[in-house]
């Protein structure tokens, strides 16, 4: 009994490791497409996407805050349940918004960071470094998150400088907020470790990450708002009826 007990648990022993080597093989061989390696001999993808980064900088950024926008409205509509009127997530406001991150937020992305990137071009000593930080929170935060809100009124549906106004002054405070929080500590990270000219990229998967709580958050806000007026616009009688 006590050998067949060891022949079975060393066949377990034997299929776990096996289960192990492939999980690792698979990791490795991603991990060598990801960034390339010697291996593979050839660049990885994102080798390759940085070559294209600093060979078309603005084409580069723009397709990647298009996709980053696109998927980060797909994914608050998904965490949020919010559904279309067709019953699923894919809706209007996916392609509205990957025109937005294409059109609007990588441009003025691309000239905000390049104006700061100037200023500060070779002060590395750390009050050059705060100030930096500082000029990106006081000044270019603001701006992108002026420009975020109004963009997202409109792709919401406002069309009148009044509807437009009022989106902002709601949802400008609680979004700079996030953004004190996160953008020193995203921006002392990219003057640490990242090359200028992945900045932007960088800051597009820090956006993404923020936009799309921001956005989730709106989305169950307003959700919570249609249930409250639909429960509003009911018989107020309903619930105190006396039924035989």
């Amino acid at each position: 009994m006590s050998v067949k007990f060891e022949k079975e648990v060393t066949r377990v022993t034997e299929g776990n490791e096996s289960i192990r080597a492939a999980t690792g093989d698979l990791a490795h061989r991603l991990g060598d497409r990801l960034t390339g390696g010697k291996a593979t001999g050839a660049n990885g993808y994102l080798q390759a996407y940085l070559l294209h980064l600093q060979k078309n900088p603005l084409r580069t950024k723009m397709l990647t805050s298009g996709v980053l926008s696109g998927l980060q409205e797909l994914l608050a509509s998904w965490i949020a349940h919010d559904v279309g009127k067709h019953g699923h997530y894919f809706s209007s406001r996916i392609p509205k918004m990957s025109l937005y991150g294409m059109f609007i937020s990588a441009p003025l992305g691309h000239v905000l960071i390049g104006i700061l990137q100037k200023i500060f071009a070779g002060r590395t000593s750390l009050k050059a470094k705060i100030l930096q930080i500082l000029v990106s929170n006081l000044i270019i935060s603001p701006i992108q998150n002026s420009v975020y809100l109004t963009s997202m009124a409109v792709i919401a549906g406002a069309r009148t400088i009044h509807q437009v106004r009022a989106t902002v002054k709601a949802g400008f405070m609680p979004v700079m907020k996030v953004s004190w929080v996160t953008s020193p500590l995203a921006l002392a990270f990219a003057q640490k470790f990242l090359p200028e000219h992945v900045w932007v990229p960088f800051f597009n998967i820090i956006g993404f990450f923020i936009g799309t709580y921001v956005n989730t958050h709106t989305k169950k806000k307003r959700l919570e708002a249609l249930r409250k007026r639909y429960d509003q616009r009911r018989d107020p009688g309903y619930e105190k009826r006396d039924y035989p």
